[in-house]
């Protein structure tokens, strides 16, 4: 204790003054001069286009598709459908052995939200494949849909995803991810005042300048170069040589410039089907979400219900929280089984409560597929909790940032998941904060340290 106390006052010591000074980044030149390449800046003789046939509806039976007309149709190369997917049913977590797979790169025999790609349409111009892809013909049986959580977890709720069974992932805990920490119970029966709020929000999208998408060129022998706008490299590599049934070392991705992506980058949905397009027709494919599939295709992030009911004493204390979140995958998984699991590990914030009860859910509905942005998992649950903590100090009548003082964890304090706190720092960031916003708290608060109890 003795030694991290003299390291932290060494680092006070230091002459660090970089908040508030300007610092160039790296990649400015380039994009502010036009010299920045990003994928779509290349252009290949003969190069096809790939336009995706939607689903219209949000659940759907797949009777029959007929391909016939658009294959006819001037311009028109090829035509993909599920049957030319070597590996078509997959999940992006299974390389985390996170599974099972549920999610088809063209639909079999079912719709499960409405945009899901049905039918791939190569073609010479962008307008052919757009042309072509209206004339395919496909039989739907419409099917219920359920698009609110706590409908989807109601008995005889419409089954999203036969591949699960059920609409909610099973996690090794059960239905739902759990922590278990102290006597919940116990803890609200001694409380003085125990508050329960609920918390919602909608998805939101990422919104890119530049929509997703990538450019698969042949390089001969059966290898291929994929430029995209990925931000999940190695990860999307690995998954296509799951889908495709090729070897890795077949396939070589070039990337690095991301014409913004926040997390909604990481999915591996465009370059499967297009390189297998490559793979079938020996030519280059361009498969680019145009701005109206960017915003209703591409996967949001997720939509979020966090009920937290705490219990606090009049001295503004903690002493029990239970939180039921619930994280909306829409129809198939992707990120969100991790996400769910991040808000479990999270909820309790970064304070030191002793009893402690989560529950997280991470269900499934005929939504577009939700996905990664920026802490997802966490971001929601984050403004749900010091919103909270807002109003637990406002039901005492303490000032809410004293009340934080109070219950901030510091190094040594067990975290409801059972892990030491290391490193916190937390008292000292909200010192700082006290001091730079010109916010009085008491002396005493002003004095403790996140290094030492007694301080």
């Amino acid at each position: 204790m003795e030694l991290r106390k003299s390291y932290f006052a060494d680092q006070r010591k230091d002459d660090l003054h970089e908040i508030g000074q300007p610092r160039p980044r790296s990649d400015s030149p380039g994009h502010v001069t036009g010299k920045t390449a990003y994928f779509a800046d290349r252009n290949f003789p003969g190069m096809l286009h790939l336009k995706m046939v939607r689903s219209p509806h949000h659940h759907a039976r797949i009777r029959s598709i007929d391909t016939s007309e658009a294959e006819k149709h001037p311009g028109v190369v090829k035509v993909l459908t599920a049957k030319d997917v070597p590996h078509n049913v997959y999940t992006i977590l299974i390389l985390i052995q996170i599974g099972p797979e549920d999610e088809t790169v063209l639909a079999d025999g079912k719709v499960r939200w409405k945009g899901e790609a049905v039918v791939a349409v190569l073609a010479e111009t962008e307008r052919a494949a757009q042309e072509a892809a209206a004339r395919v013909k496909v039989d739907y049986e419409v099917l219920p849909a359920v698009f609110d959580m706590e409908e989807a977890l109601k008995p005889g709720a419409p089954i999203v995803n036969e591949y699960h069974g059920r609409n909610y992932y099973l996690y090794d805990s059960g239905e739902c991810r759990k922590v278990r920490f102290g006597d919940v119970e116990a803890g609200f029966a001694g409380a003085d005042h125990v508050l329960e709020q609920t918390y919602q929000s909608s998805p939101i999208e990422h919104a890119p300048t530049e929509t997703t998408g990538c450019i698969v060129a042949p390089e001969g022998n059966d290898r291929f170069t994929c430029y995209t706008n990925t931000q999940a490299m190695f990860f999307t590599l690995d998954n296509a040589s799951i889908i495709l049934q090729m070897p890795g070392n077949k396939l070589h991705f070039v990337g690095g410039t991301v014409g913004g992506g926040f997390g909604g980058k990481v999915d591996v949905i465009v370059e499967p089907i297009a390189i297998l397009g490559a793979k079938l027709t020996g030519r280059p494919v361009s498969f680019i979400y145009s701005r109206e599939e960017e915003m209703q295709i591409s996967s949001p992030r997720a939509a979020e219900k966090v009920v937290i009911k705490d219990g606090v004493m009049k001295d503004g204390r903690i002493v029990a929280r239970k939180v039921t979140g619930y994280t909306d995958a829409g129809a198939y998984s992707r990120h969100s089984p991790y996400g769910a699991q991040k808000g479990a590990g999270h909820y309790p914030g970064p304070y030191t409560i002793p009893n402690v009860w989560i529950d997280t859910y991470c269900v499934y509905t005929n939504r577009t597929p939700s996905s990664a942005m920026r802490g997802f998992g966490v971001t929601i649950g984050d403004f749900a909790l010091e919103v909270q903590m807002d109003k637990l100090a406002r039901l005492i009548g303490m000032d809410p940032l004293e009340f934080r003082f109070i219950n901030a964890y510091r190094d040594g304090d067990m975290k409801a998941h059972r892990q030491p706190t290391e490193g916190a720092a937390l008292i000292e960031c909200m010192q700082e904060a006290s001091r730079t916003a010109n916010w009085p708290v008491a002396e005493k608060f002003m004095a403790m340290s996140s290094y030492a109890k007694g301080a």
